[in-house]
């Protein structure tokens, strides 16, 4: 049963607006090496991930593919172009994969910092459940505010979590599920799109060192959990 084809998907196709950066937050490096370069270096290491589709802005796609060459990644079969919006990349991704996957992992390009034994509980958990997302318990009070920004609602933390990637998914349920969104449809991930589609999607505890690099105060503790790793 532990016979299963295992793909993943890396989603940098963003600009970075936030980073207030002239370059994609995606081909910043971080001492020395791309943040790019250190999330696909993580699957392409974990063992159960039989092969990575890349999604990049198509001004992205030539500097990807060198560092393909450059790192000598062997999973990596294909540089595919984004689309206009994140649900419009991760299709892309979807129509790239080879045919015969059996389950997908949906990955952010800027969260470097995924460990081989999420990759690898969330590719089993996917197996068995259809669909799942990695996530982390919410340790703030979270408020719900109106656009005046009065307290509307203070809900019970115990039932909240933030939601990271990567987001695991049989991979004929999640192909079809986003096929079935409609040109109107606006969703923030993919967890989003199976929901929409009918699915059961369930939370897998993860780590707080999984955090997405989008703001430069990102980048100060992205440089925190290299030292405290021990990694260059």
């Amino acid at each position: 049963m532990d016979n299963f084809k295992c793909a993943a998907i890396i989603v940098a196709a963003g600009k970075g607006k936030r980073m207030k950066s002239a370059k994609a937050k995606q081909f910043i490096e971080i001492n020395g090496r791309t943040i790019i370069e250190r999330t696909v270096d993580k699957f392409e290491k974990a063992s159960i991930v039989d092969h990575i589709v890349i999604v990049s802005s198509l001004d992205g796609i030539e500097e990807i593919k060198n560092m393909v060459n450059l790192n000598k990644w062997q999973k990596v079969n294909n540089v595919v172009e984004g689309g206009k919006e994140r649900q419009n990349s991760v299709y892309n991704g979807l129509l790239a994969i080879k045919s015969d996957t059996d389950v997908v992992l949906i990955h952010d390009g800027v969260r470097p910092f995924i460990k081989e034994e999420e990759i690898t509980k969330m590719a089993y958990e996917a197996r068995d459940k259809k669909a799942c997302v990695l996530g982390a318990k919410v340790k703030d009070t979270i408020k719900v505010c109106s656009d005046s920004g009065k307290i509307e609602e203070t809900p019970d933390r115990s039932y909240l979590w933030a939601v990271q990637t990567p987001q695991a998914f049989d991979y004929s349920l999640i192909k079809k599920a986003y096929e079935s969104l409609g040109e109107s449809d606006i969703v923030t991930d993919d967890a989003s799109v199976a929901e929409k589609y009918g699915a059961d999607v369930f939370v897998i505890e993860g780590g707080y060192d999984n955090i997405k690099i989008t703001t430069p105060e990102d980048l100060y503790f992205a440089k925190a959990i290299l030292e405290k790793e021990g990694s260059k």
